[in-house]
């Protein structure tokens, strides 16, 4: 099935399916418990954001002091987040899936699936480029212009930056 075709499904099949529980289960206990069984899913959803929240940022950060890269973590991160959202939506469907995803070892078996079958590049911070040293701006060719024809790349002749003052009238704004 096209993705395009599954989106339009889920956009026009969630909420129709999210009226029709709602209003079976309002018929069974009522509107007053439905609306309350609402609110109280969203506020146990923040709490649970809280407190799983948490703990996993201190594995990501245990991780990460030991060298290691925390690619499940941070795949049990982003569904937890997407678990709270869940809750947060007015619905008991939504409030099942993100229910599920707060469980545990459910959620770590989707993580271990998403980071399989993920295609992640590893950038380390502070790498350079060979020959590029400290305070150096490299500049493709087409990057600059020699303003001055003089072949010293737009220098004044005391050598100063043409960068100073405004350039083209001889004024400078700095000292």
């Amino acid at each position: 099935m096209p993705i395009g075709l599954f989106i339009l499904l889920a956009i026009i099949g969630l909420p129709l399916l999210e009226i029709l529980v709602f209003v079976e289960v309002g018929s069974e206990i009522g509107a007053v418990p439905t609306v309350l069984l609402t609110i109280a899913t969203a506020v146990a959803g923040s709490l649970m954001l809280r407190l799983q929240g948490l703990s996993l940022l201190r594995r990501v950060r245990a991780e990460m002091d030991r060298g290691q890269v925390p690619g499940e973590d941070i795949m049990q991160g982003a569904l937890i987040v997407v678990a709270s959202v869940l809750l947060l939506i007015p619905g008991f469907v939504t409030d099942a899936l993100g229910l599920l995803l707060f469980v545990p070892p459910l959620r770590a078996a989707i993580a271990r699936i998403m980071v399989r079958n993920a295609k992640v590049t590893v950038v380390r911070a502070g790498a350079r480029r060979k020959g590029q040293g400290e305070g150096v701006v490299d500049l493709d060719r087409d990057d600059w212009a020699d303003i001055d024809g003089d072949g010293k790349g737009g220098r004044g002749p005391d050598g100063s930056s043409p960068w100073r003052g405004q350039i083209g009238d001889g004024r400078s704004d700095r000292p």
